[in-house]
């Protein structure tokens, strides 16, 4: 795998220098939420804005896929999707669910919203840590206007059927915040509730009913554009499929890490429905004026034996990557992307730009015209990098920041509090108990296994000197000192 160009001045601080420059006057002249959007007449070839159908895996890690690697799990019709369309290589969300589904659909990174993991920091028993984390947002604040509200004024349709997990209760279930239509379930695969109540037999999967639910909305809006957002709860635990689709791993080889027969038949349900939705989308012919996205929330549930966290075995493996789901590592949030728009996106190819969860809202907006939110938004349009995979985006670094703990066991931690800033290749992470530094040059370590901080101290200064000056800019909170009496 390949990455983005070296930073090529012999001087780092004279590169900075000219970034700082660069970046002040990209923040004046051309902030992606006051840009100028596209004409509908630029939008497709036939003139036409997309209709944009966005597939959410849960807990999919980066290699779950036979397009991304594996060779035990079967996903034909996902690997279809990256023939026809594009692959992104580089693509970051955060270290578990809640978080990425807010940064997705408000378009600002965590340390603005808060929303900075699941429940509350009761989760787990940091007592003994030296650190007190900051308190997480579990309902996403409603002064953000979510990207479904965008589109929907722009004359969409919406729906979104699946995990929500930002709040479900009055004015923040989905319905109250830009989806025309909203079915939300979660937290089992079998005899599983939806909101509102539905009768279903205690047979049907969950995948299965959700699918459902997306084509009878393809089918009643086709004529229209629509925005369909499809938040699958697979492949989270707990590891259910249905059994005929089990039948078909037994006795399969493993192949790298990968080797469990219930997990592969749950990706199978995954990559069963996006066939359905790209036969609903053909029927209709519409194949042409739909922008198809699909992606994980975040990394695979895997990779904590390496790391000494787990005796049991690992649900999946994330090799390459180090670590898994919980962790900043590339394990824990480099996450697939597949984009698929025969219009515009050219037809197997791959796109190595760092990008994150908070592009996508401003990509959608521009390809539909729809207006902007009143919040800022952090990420920046993809559309250039689908029509020319190559380009960089103008920006020097990608950020992640999560002022907690997330346990794996007694006394062992998937992450404690940490702040990462990517900038190329190269990625700084900066632990926030003691201060300690680790930088990797993801292009030659992928699996950041050599810590480069003391062989280049002057990259990883400047690089923890642009993070710091980053969290100023985003107001973000630190943990403070767990002193005596405060913890729990």
């Amino acid at each position: 795998m390949t990455f983005a160009n070296h930073f090529h001045l012999p001087n780092l601080a004279s590169r900075w220098m000219a970034i700082g420059l660069f970046w002040i006057g990209l923040s004046v002249c051309s902030h992606p939420c006051t840009a100028q959007p596209l004409s509908a007449q630029s939008t497709t070839a036939s003139g036409a804005r997309p209709n944009i159908v966005l597939i959410l895996a849960d807990d999919l890690g980066y290699t779950d896929l036979a397009c991304y690697g594996s060779g035990y799990y079967e996903t034909p019709n996902i690997d279809r999707l990256a023939k026809e369309g594009m692959r992104w290589l580089n693509h970051h969300h955060c270290q578990n669910c809640t978080p990425t589904r807010a940064a997705l659909l408000c378009g600002q990174y965590p340390a603005r919203t808060g929303v900075y993991t699941v429940g509350g920091i009761d989760r787990f028993d940091w007592s003994m840590r030296p650190l007190r984390p900051v308190e997480n947002v579990t309902q996403l604040p409603l002064d953000r206007m979510l990207v479904g509200e965008s589109l929907q004024q722009a004359g969409y349709a919406t729906a979104m059927f699946g995990k929500w997990h930002i709040g479900q209760a009055g004015r923040f279930h989905p319905k109250s915040r830009g989806f025309l239509e909203a079915v939300i379930s979660e937290g089992r695969h079998f005899q599983f509730e939806t909101k509102p109540p539905t009768e279903l037999p205690d047979s049907t999967y969950l995948a299965d009913y959700l699918t459902d639910l997306a084509v009878d909305f393809i089918d009643r809006h086709h004529d229209q554009p629509f925005f369909l957002y499809l938040p699958h709860f697979g492949v989270h635990a707990p590891l259910q499929a249905k059994e005929e689709l089990i039948a078909k791993y037994q006795g399969k080889l493993p192949s790298g890490g990968h080797r469990n027969p219930v997990y592969a038949a749950m990706i199978d349900s995954i990559d069963q429905s996006v066939g359905r939705i790209v036969q609903t989308l053909e029927t209709h012919h519409l194949t042409d004026r739909t922008l198809v996205i699909f992606a994980s929330d975040n990394g695979g549930v895997g990779g904590y034996q390496r790391e000494g966290l787990d005796q049991k075995e690992d649900t999946t493996d994330n090799a390459p990557l180090r670590h898994g789901k919980g962790s900043l590592y590339e394990g824990g949030i480099r996450v697939p992307l597949i984009t698929r728009w025969p219009a515009i996106v050219p037809a197997s190819t791959t796109c190595n730009e760092p990008t994150l969860h908070v592009d996508l809202y401003p990509t959608l907006l521009e390809l539909a015209t729809a207006p902007p939110p009143p919040q800022q938004l952090d990420g920046l349009s993809l559309k250039p990098l689908f029509q020319d995979p190559t380009s960089e985006l103008p920006r020097d670094a990608i950020f992640h920041h999560f002022p907690g703990y997330l346990g794996q066991g007694k006394n062992r931690w998937r992450t404690t509090p940490v702040s990462v800033i990517q900038m190329r290749q190269w990625k700084l992470l900066e632990f926030l108990e003691d201060g300690h530094l680790e930088l990797y040059d993801l292009e030659s370590d992928l699996s950041e296994s050599h810590n480069l901080a003391s062989i280049e101290p002057q990259r990883a200064v400047i690089m923890r000197e642009r993070l710091e000056a980053w969290r100023r800019e985003v107001s973000a909170s630190m943990p403070k000192p767990n002193r005596s009496g405060d913890g729990k």
